[in-house]
C-alpha cells in the first residue's frame, strides 16, 4: 500500500499487487474503491497494478471540500500519484466512469502517457452522446435470457434514481449473468453515494478535451464489452478515432470483461502493452 499528499492535502492511497512492468489503474462506479477491479482478470501475474481508491474512496481520506469530488478536478490526483510513483511516463488503465477521469488526464497531460487502456470507459467527456434509443437497442438484446423480464423494471427503476434497485439491474452489465458475475456484483456492491453524485461535474468543454486528445501520440486502446449498454461498440470506435493512434477493440462480456472473459481480457490488454 503506497499513500501520498494529493493537491489540496488530501491522503490517498494506491494498493500495488504482482509483479512486472507497471501499470496505473483508475476504478470507476464513480464512488467505489479499487477492490473490485481484483487483479484485472490475472494481469496482475504479467503487470505490477498500482490500483487507485480515489478521495473519499476504500482507504483514501474523503476530502474536505466535498468540490474536489468532481471529474475535472480529480485529474490533479492521478498527476500527483504520478509524481509519487516517480513515472515519466506511465502506462494508464481506466474503466467506466474512471474512463472519463483518463480521458481527461491524458488530454491535459498527453506527454505523460506510455500507453492508454479505456475499459468500457465513460464517453461523455469528449462529447460522444448515448442516446436512450441506443441504449435501449443494447438492453434489448439480453430479452431471449431467462432473467430478462423480471430485472428490467430494476433497470427502469434504477434509471429514475432509485438507488435501492442498483444492485438487482446489475445484470444488464455482465455477460453471461451467472454465479460468478453474481458474486462479483453483490461483493462490490457499495460505493461512496457523495462521491457518485459530485463526480460528473467540473469537466471541459469537449471541444477542449478532444484538442488534448489530438495531441496523444501514445498507443491507445479502447475496450467494449460486446453486450454492454453504455458504452457500445459503436461508440468505443467513434472515441478510439479520436487518438493519432487509437484502436478499438470488442471483447465478450459486457462492462467488466475481465470478470466474465478473464483470459481473453488480459491477453489483449497484455498483447496491447507489449514487452
Amino acid at each position: 500500500m503506497i499513500s501520498f499528499t494529493s493537491y489540496d492535502g488530501t491522503v490517498l492511497v494506491c494498493h500495488e499487487r504482482g509483479e512486472g512492468p507497471a501499470l496505473v489503474c483508475l476504478p470507476g462506479g464513480p464512488g467505489r474503491s479499487s477492490r473490485y477491479l481484483g487483479d484485472l482478470g490475472g494481469l496482475a501475474a504479467r503487470r505490477r497494478l498500482f490500483l487507485l481508491d480515489n478521495r473519499g474512496t476504500g482507504e483514501s481520506a474523503a476530502p474536505l471540500d466535498p468540490g474536489t469530488y468532481a471529474m475535472g478536478r480529480m485529474v490533479a490526483d492521478v498527476e500527483a500519484l504520478r509524481v509519487r510513483l516517480g513515472f515519466e511516463r506511465m502506462d494508464l488503465l481506466g474503466h467506466s466512469a474512471a474512463g472519463g477521469l483518463a480521458l481527461l488526464y491524458a488530454a491535459r497531460h498527453p506527454e505523460r502517457i506510455g500507453h492508454l487502456v479505456l475499459v468500457t470507459p465513460s464517453v461523455h467527456p469528449a462529447g460522444i452522446e448515448i442516446t436512450d434509443e441506443q441504449w435501449y437497442a443494447q438492453i434489448e438484446r439480453r430479452a431471449g435470457e431467462s432473467w430478462y423480464e423480471s430485472r428490467l423494471p430494476d433497470l427502469r427503476a434504477w434509471e429514475a434514481g432509485d438507488e435501492s434497485r442498483r444492485l438487482s439491474a446489475q445484470p444488464f452489465f455482465y455477460s453471461p449473468w451467472n454465479e460468478t458475475a453474481e458474486a462479483h456484483a453483490a461483493r462490490f456492491a457499495e460505493r461512496s453515494v457523495e462521491a457518485a453524485e459530485r463526480f460528473h461535474t467540473g469537466v471541459p468543454a469537449a471541444e477542449e478535451t478532444r484538442a488534448g486528445l489530438a495531441k496523444v501520440t501514445a498507443p491507445v486502446l479502447v475496450i467494449a464489452g460486446e453486450q454492454d449498454p453504455g458504452p457500445s461498440p459503436e461508440h468505443t470506435a467513434e472515441l478510439a478515432g479520436l487518438f493519432p493512434r487509437g484502436t478499438g477493440i470488442v471483447l465478450p462480456g459486457a462492462h467488466y470483461p475481465w470478470v466474465t472473459a478473464p483470459e481473453t481480457f488480459a491477453e489483449a490488454i497484455e498483447g496491447f502493452l507489449g514487452r
